[in-house]
């Protein structure tokens, strides 16, 4: 299935939890000398517009980081990361986590982007230049098991399924035991929705097991609209970097507040 689009859904609260994680991670893997490897899953276009129609339909930017903007100071690395975006793309562009990862790597790290979706694969690669990263088409968990570990060693890998394929939930923890068996040094990062239906619990608790030093991060928000089914977001994180908790921590409590 090829019909998820998350142009829908930019920069909504869920959003906000992944990419502030994920830039506070790359932030602090970056202050070291040495090059980073970064890989992802399932990127998307990269950029989106939150006064595109799609955006607008919905109401989740809205609700999310139009909201919420000033939880991060300027010097935040989520902050930086949507003001180098904006710099080039204009005030209303909001990066996905490929264009986050492009604003905080330098250019001697490497990042591979799988992309399965034909639109979303061209546009990606219509924003990212050939020289800052690999753009591939293909399944995205196949992507990473055959190019773990990378070389570099050192580096992320964000997994960021839209679960359409409701078998995924059965499929990533082998996945992601997969890949920590290959790169045993590498953050290994999973987003997945907090669904009301509570289909995810399976999932979690089976990470949770095969993972018990892993950082697990939940927070839970109002549903866009009536009905909606996603109630919450979470967050898996193997290997993660020193002090990625007191950012999650702060995260919680600040979530705890809508």
């Amino acid at each position: 299935m090829l019909s998820y689009q998350h142009a829908y859904h930019a920069g909504n609260l869920a959003d906000v939890h992944k990419h502030a994680i994920l830039a506070t991670a790359l932030d602090y893997l970056a202050r070291k000398d040495k090059p980073l490897s970064y890989l992802e899953t399932h990127a998307g276009r990269g950029l989106y517009h939150l006064d595109a129609p799609e955006a607008v339909k919905t109401g989740e930017a809205a609700q999310g980081i139009a909201r919420v903007a000033g939880w991060f100071g300027t010097d935040h690395p989520y902050t930086r990361a949507r003001a180098t975006v904006t710099a080039e793309h204009g005030a209303t562009a909001y990066p996905g986590s490929p264009l986050i990862a492009a604003a905080l790597l330098r250019s001697f790290d490497t990042m591979t982007l799988a992309e399965l979706h034909p639109a979303e694969n061209a546009a990606l690669r219509d924003t990212l230049p050939r020289h800052r990263a690999q753009v591939v088409q293909d399944d995205g968990f196949a992507m990473a098991l055959s190019r773990t570990p990378p070389d570099p060693r050192r580096g992320l890998v964000l997994i960021d399924p839209s679960y359409e394929v409701k078998t995924d939930y059965d499929r990533i923890p082998d996945v992601l035991a997969q890949i920590h068996r290959k790169w045993n040094v590498g953050v290994i990062m999973l987003w997945y929705p907090v669904l009301a239906s509570g289909l995810q619990t399976g999932m979690v608790q089976a990470l949770r097991d095969t993972f018990p030093d892993a950082l697990l991060h939940e927070v839970r928000f109002p549903a866009a609209r009536p009905g909606h089914g996603m109630i919450g977001s979470g967050m898996v994180v193997v290997n993660p970097p020193w002090d990625l908790d007191s950012e999650t921590r702060r995260l919680g409590d600040l979530f705890a507040t809508l």
